[in-house]
């Protein structure tokens, strides 16, 4: 059977339950002034300075503006591969973040779970096939032989902190393996990410059991 059979597949199986699957419910909410306590301490500003001075990456007010929470997980996967290279480059270590540091940093950039439109399965459907997801991972063990299946049952896909913050320790090195092997690097804007977890999430809970584990 082809990924795209797969994912039509699972779109009628998992079509009743796209209305329960907006927002970020599962997550406590972040505490901005934590954020920015966490900001400085990871050391974000040597890159991203406030407004009129010089730095490598956006200014502070580019990343800092009223966003869904998905949105904003879709601009920090964006932003991966171009801050792994500067900081490998500069010798600075990949800086380590939590799903309860990814929320209060979240907070401060103001990341707001009710700005994410609820997910549209469909439109995640097409996401995953354009954005090339299969050519790597699998859907319900269609696609590429890396891991995990993206169908198996993981609380990272229940909020927003909690994925990006799966996401920012992995992705490096799928940015990585993307270029070793010559793959473009999947690059997400306004709801697409929504989209595309809103249907990984209804794959993940209409998986049989023992499909994998609950979180990652």
């Amino acid at each position: 059977m082809s990924p795209q059979r797969t994912v039509a597949i699972l779109l009628v199986v998992t079509g009743a339950c796209a209305p329960a699957l907006g927002g970020s419910a599962f997550a406590a909410p972040g505490d901005a002034e934590a954020g920015r306590a966490l900001f400085a301490a990871k050391q974000c500003g040597r890159c991203h300075r406030p407004p009129g001075e010089p730095g490598i990456g956006p200014a502070l007010d580019v990343l800092r503006r009223p966003q869904g929470e998905m949105e904003l997980a879709g601009r920090l996967w964006n932003h991966v591969p171009a801050m792994a290279a500067s900081l490998a480059q500069d010798g600075f270590e990949w800086p380590r973040i939590g799903a309860g540091e990814m929320a209060d940093l979240m907070a401060y950039l103001l990341g707001d779970a009710a700005r994410d439109p609820a997910p549209d399965l469909f439109k995640g459907q097409v996401t995953l096939l354009r954005k090339g997801c299969l050519k790597c991972h699998s859907l319900r063990r269609e696609g590429g032989p890396v891991k995990p299946d993206l169908a198996e049952r993981r609380a990272d896909y229940e909020s927003a902190a909690a994925w990006a913050a799966t996401m920012w320790t992995h992705t490096p090195r799928m940015a990585a393996m993307a270029r070793q092997q010559g793959l473009s690097y999947p690059r997400f804007v306004g709801d697409e990410m929504a989209n595309l977890i809103g249907l990984l999430r209804s794959a993940s809970r209409t998986a049989p059991q023992g499909s994998g584990p609950a979180s990652r």
